[in-house]
């Protein structure tokens, strides 16, 4: 991962919130297709043609040697995971989604999690991360740190019972898919050793978390990265660009 940050202008940040309104669009449509008996090469289909439709291209078909437009994950799968046509949605599962736009020169980049027909102990599982996720989004603010982002995810994830995963972490996002700072789901270290958030930069915050250990590991496929315990996992990402006039969600 790039770890410089790159500071946008007001045109560059411009055309990622273009670009973001587009692939907000396009999550929407990818959410609404995950159901039960859907495949996950059914939603790599949707999200390949959508992606045309709205004149961008696949920023993950950009990383070397990944030839999918989404990363789709099921249960204990955490993220990368290849969209292989016969994984089919079951009844319980946990669906994970990432897809990211590349469009006018910039990336934008989001995820989600989706249950279908999952138990109570699952919707608060899930809905765990979606208030992770607000409250960190919360945090990306002019004068801040990446500390207090981190922060957020960590309280709001272990506060339920979860765990932060540590082996990964969210990270800026441009004209680089992955730009720096580093994002992390936990904190280590002093507040102020961590990068302050500066405005004019564009942030890709990442809740992802598990239900029992934080320990990964990474499939024969050679991508995707799983819970090594079986235990649930789930993502949940949002574009954010940091304005001198406050925050904006690019793919809201």
């Amino acid at each position: 991962m790039e770890n410089k940050i790159f500071v946008k202008s007001p045109g560059d940040i411009q055309k990622m919130a273009e670009g973001g309104k587009k692939l907000s669009k396009i999550k929407k449509a990818l959410k609404k297709a995950v159901c039960l008996g859907a495949t996950a090469g059914e939603i790599e289909e949707l999200a390949a043609s959508l992606i045309k439709k709205e004149e961008g291209k696949p920023s993950f078909m950009m990383v070397p040697n990944y030839k999918w437009a989404t990363c789709i994950n099921v249960n204990e799968g955490l993220v990368h995971g290849i969209p292989k046509p016969e994984i089919v949605f079951k009844k319980g599962d946990v669906v994970s989604i990432d897809v990211g736009f590349f469009y006018k020169g910039f990336h934008t980049d989001t995820s989600f999690s989706v249950g279908i027909g999952v138990d109570k102990a699952l919707e608060n599982f899930l809905e765990t991360g979606k208030i992770a996720l607000k409250r960190a989004i919360n945090e990306a603010k002019a004068g801040n740190y990446i500390f207090d982002i981190s922060k957020a995810i960590e309280d709001t994830v272990k506060g339920a019972g979860y765990t932060p995963v540590k082996a990964l972490v969210g990270h800026g996002v441009g004209k680089l898919l992955h730009e720096g700072p580093q994002i992390p789901c936990f904190t280590g270290g002093r507040r102020e050793n961590s990068p302050r958030i500066t405005p004019e930069i564009v942030l890709a915050i990442e809740v992802m978390y598990a239900q029992g250990s934080d320990e990964v590991e990474i499939a024969k496929d050679g991508w995707t990265i799983f819970m090594r315990d079986g235990k649930m996992a789930a993502l949940y990402e949002e574009t954010v660009a940091v304005t001198s006039h406050g925050s904006l969600v690019l793919t809201g």
